[in-house]
């Protein structure tokens, strides 16, 4: 009577897991410079629709962006954008590739011949920072603001408070911006003060038209892998009333398995968004027809490389379409359907940067644990902690943390 040859233990299948695409634009460029404006200017998730509402979008002709840096050096920066109608050169030196808060920034353009010089230093520890912005190249300086703006500001998770004024004012002249805004929870509120007719404008204080006001409440965090809400008021000028909405979505965690191993489905973005503006003027005429507008838009990024975006107006709709071509190369096409005039144009962008890695994560199907496909510096492979609940991001890859956490 012969043995019976052992059979070998089947394999584990493996944990159902689903990819993670990295973001298609990590941090937004407007990111980078958000130490030169008031906090009162990207809370209220402003910064958020604006990617939403513009980038991609072009009006007609040709863009071309690039943004590059040295090799071996994250410190330096160029970025440079041209189009049909002139370019702009953008050179930048910053202390550390992913901390934007202290730089220099050179930026020499042809589409308004301007040499500008501005500069920011931020100590997070105390929360205390300063910037300026200074005109190099002005021949005809007609106002003191013509000769340079500085600031000072303090932040911290839950306070925004800073103020821009001129180095050289004229007698009389008061403080050139100022801002307060704060948040407790998923409440936030600010307030701008923002002279109309310039600081010389006869006691710009107590007129109700220098001042902004906001109120916004959101839910999520703004990390790429949690669904957010927002919805904010603002009162702008005291004439006129922006309501905004706007939500991130999270789609393709219940994909069936694909076939590659270890991934049973691609995370997809989906942005939409919502902007409705109305005056508030009892003296001004409400049938005229610039006294309201409104605009939506959606976005949806299907995959590591294909952005889809739309958006829709009264006057004017667009649809828009974006290719990344690893490692470094970025196409988009624009088509916008002018209703007024009853025409249509086609844009088409160009972009080149080398600030995203080509890296592939991955989380499981409970979402806590993010895995990193990729070898660090020690060649070794990262295993990642992401716990959903309380929020802890620390560990997470700079593209996928809340964006308040990087700024």
């Amino acid at each position: 009577m012969g043995l019976k040859k052992p059979q070998p233990a089947p394999e584990p299948e493996p944990e159902p897991q689903v990819l993670v695409p990295p973001v298609f634009d990590f941090p937004p460029l407007a990111a980078r410079t958000r130490m030169l404006v008031p906090a009162y200017e990207l809370m209220f998730g402003k910064l958020a629709r604006r990617s939403l509402f513009d980038d991609y979008f072009h009006s007609g002709g040709v863009d071309a962006h690039i943004v590059l840096k040295q090799l071996g050096d994250s410190h330096a920066h160029l970025n440079a954008t041209m189009s049909t109608n002139g370019g702009e050169a953008h050179f930048r030196w910053q202390r550390d590739l992913n901390d934007p808060h202290t730089f220099v920034d050179l930026l020499v353009s042809t589409l308004k011949p301007t040499m500008r010089l501005s500069s920011s230093v931020y100590y997070p520890k105390y929360g205390i920072g300063a910037f300026g912005t200074f005109p190099l190249n002005m021949a005809n300086r007609a106002c003191s603001a013509d000769y340079g703006v500085m600031g000072l500001r303090y932040g911290s998770e839950n306070l925004s408070i800073g103020a821009s004024f001129v180095p050289f004012p004229s007698p009389g002249e008061v403080p050139y911006d100022a801002w307060l805004a704060g948040r407790k929870g998923n409440l936030s509120a600010g307030v701008q003060y923002k002279p109309l007719g310039g600081s010389k404008h006869p006691m710009p204080f107590t007129d109700l038209k220098n001042w902004n006001f906001a109120i916004g409440y959101g839910l999520g965090s703004t990390s790429p892998l949690s669904p957010s809400f927002t919805f904010a008021l603002e009162l702008i000028r005291s004439s006129q009333l922006v309501a905004s909405f706007y939500q991130h979505h999270i789609s393709g965690k219940e994909l069936k398995y694909r076939g590659e191993p270890d991934i049973f489905g691609t995370l997809n973005y989906i942005d939409l968004g919502l902007e409705l503006a109305t005056r508030v003027d009892k003296d001004k005429p409400t049938d005229d027809v610039g006294n309201s507008s409104f605009q939506v838009a959606a976005s949806w990024q299907l995959n590591t490389d294909l952005l889809v975006k739309g958006k829709l107006g009264p006057s004017k709709s667009s649809a828009a379409l974006a290719y990344k071509f690893p490692p470094f190369f970025t196409c988009s096409v624009t088509v916008e359907n002018d209703h007024l005039k009853g025409t249509r144009s086609y844009g088409l962008g160009i972009g080149v940067e080398d600030f995203r890695e080509p890296r592939c994560q991955t989380l499981d199907q409970d979402c806590k644990v993010l895995k990193q496909h990729g070898m660090d510096v020690d060649g070794k492979e990262r295993v990642l902690e992401f716990d959903f609940g309380p929020g802890n991001y620390d560990n997470l890859p700079t593209g996928l943390k809340p964006i308040d956490k990087i700024l």
